[in-house]
């Protein structure tokens, strides 16, 4: 379950990691430099997936009259911001990608 305060905690981890020479006081083999690049995108697409699959629970149960409204429409919006912070994330990786393939060689 994505709650605010590990949302918070993934976005202070990833302004950290996005600081300007935050990477160029580790070196390559520092364990302490901090997860990698890929493991914080795993951890985020299992979040998302996370959300969804609770988002989908809450669906059935509340298709079977097991659920509460309240927790239904928190699961579905929590869903919601999961994937469209993603996309923002994807958005920014794809514009960074193609910034680097315009700078000249």
């Amino acid at each position: 379950m994505v709650t605010p305060i590990s949302a918070a905690s993934a976005y202070a981890k990833v302004a950290r990691a996005a600081e300007p020479g935050a990477a160029l006081d580790h070196s390559v083999g520092d364990s302490s430099a901090g997860p990698s690049f890929g493991a914080l995108v795993k951890d985020a697409l299992g979040a998302v997936v996370e959300s969804g699959a609770k988002a989908d629970t809450q669906v059935k149960s509340m298709a079977s009259g097991k659920a509460n409204m309240v927790d239904l429409v928190t699961a579905v919006a929590e869903s919601e911001t999961a994937i469209s912070t993603l996309v923002s994330v994807r958005d920014r990786v794809i514009q960074a990608y193609q910034q680097i393939m315009q700078m000249p060689i």
